[in-house]
């Protein structure tokens, strides 16, 4: 029987969740989910492929803004919900729900797609590169000090409430603008993040809020954090879990770990979904306190529009590049012609001979610089039509600034 893939009814919903559930060998109330979701999703992103009237795969997108070096927010498109039953693997379902919201995204005028992958290897045959790494860090508590006294500044605890949220989502905003690999948020979450609306899918969030604020008594940085509860031979070693911690500047961040590490009660400190290139060691009487672990990919990146992506972001350096981007799959090769400089770039289409020719999904990992070209390439190679070619572009498209993203979905 032929796989009908299209966008969904809002009535087919809890049939899409038990289709999602049934891949990722999960088992909640896709209904109740389900009633949650209609009123908050865009069913003009919410894709499945049907065998008759049974959902055998599924996909879904948000509408979101990437930042890229140099602090321009590009419009894209983040997917998520991406399953195969397992009794319909191998048989094309995948490839065709991709391309459907790759070519809805391009039409939409999103200029790049982003995705967490569950597994590696599925997800570069779509053009898409690991582009934000990842790590998580541990913290011992009793040997993870800084040094001297707290500077100028204070902390205080927030109530969950609606203007707490706001002022989380405010700080969260202006930070995201100045970090390369960041996204956008949807307005929802924003509630679900901090216990202010319930879900079925996992349990309500139940933590802390916490700010550091300036000396004139602004918020400039935020904590978001919950503890799980241990006791060993009637000693507390309690572990608190950082969910998210946003600073505008060195003394907020600061501040914040200072309040966290000294916390009574507390044995460890964990932060998921942070950067690798986080300074934090650096701020600590003893470095080895803070252990790094599970670094590797964390976003991946897919960009839809070539030209208009490598115009956007900064360079620190000046080239002249015609670079042959080699897509997957069906599709012929995209050739432009990229001035960059430190003042600014254009990329335009060009008949010129090219000076490199390279994946796309190798290009795609290399465009925040958070991962190096000369690695990118290496699984599916590239050629060099001008010697250095590669070297170039490599040392061109590299970041002072690490990409993170702190954003799930």
């Amino acid at each position: 029987m032929p796989f009908d893939v299209r966008t969904i009814e809002p009535a087919e919903t809890g049939a899409w969740f038990e289709s999602v559930m049934t891949a990722f060998l999960d088992r909640s109330d896709a209904d109740a989910i389900a009633a949650e979701v209609v009123p908050l999703w865009d069913y003009r992103r919410v894709w499945a492929s049907f065998e008759g009237d049974t959902i055998v795969g599924t996909t879904r997108s948000w509408a979101t803004e990437l930042t890229v070096p140099g602090g321009v927010q590009l419009p894209g498109t983040a997917i998520a919900g991406v399953t195969v039953r397992p009794t319909h693997r191998r048989q094309g379902i995948l490839s065709r729900m991709m391309t459907a919201e790759l070519d809805a995204a391009r039409d939409r005028g999103e200029t790049a797609a982003m995705l967490y992958a569950s597994e590696y290897p599925i997800y570069g045959r779509f053009g898409f590169g690991p582009a934000v790494p990842t790590a998580t860090w541990t913290l011992n508590a009793a040997d993870g000090r800084l040094p001297g006294s707290a500077p100028p500044g204070s902390i205080t605890f927030e109530p969950l409430s609606r203007a707490t949220r706001d002022e989380v989502r405010r700080i969260f905003h202006v930070a995201r603008a100045r970090q390369p690999g960041e996204i956008w948020r949807r307005e929802f979450t924003w509630d679900q993040d901090l216990g202010l609306r319930t879900t079925s899918w996992g349990p309500t969030w139940k933590g802390f809020v916490a700010f550091h604020r300036g000396s004139d008594g602004t918020p400039d940085g935020y904590v978001r954090y919950h503890v799980d509860e241990k006791w060993e031979q009637r000693q507390p070693r309690n572990v608190l879990q950082v969910d998210e911690l946003h600073a505008l500047g060195d003394e907020a961040y600061a501040g914040l770990w200072r309040f966290l590490l000294e916390m009574d009660l507390v044995a460890t400190v964990r932060a998921e979904r942070r950067s690798p290139a986080e300074p934090l060691p650096w701020l600590l009487t003893n470095a080895r306190a803070a252990q790094m672990s599970e670094s590797g990919d964390g976003m991946w990146l897919r960009l839809l529009d070539v030209p208009r992506a490598l115009e956007a972001r900064s360079y620190d350096r000046t080239l002249s590049l015609v670079l042959e981007v080699v897509q997957g799959g069906a599709g012929s090769p995209t050739r432009v012609l990229l001035e960059a400089s430190p003042d600014g770039a254009t990329c335009v289409p060009t008949d010129r001979t090219a000076d490199l020719a390279l994946s796309l999904s190798a290009l795609s990992a290399a465009y925040l610089g958070g991962t190096r070209l000369r690695d990118a390439v290496l699984m599916h190679g590239a050629n060099e039509f001008r010697a250095g070619a590669l070297a170039a572009a490599d040392a061109l498209f590299r970041s002072d600034i690490v990409p993170w993203c702190s954003t799930g979905f």
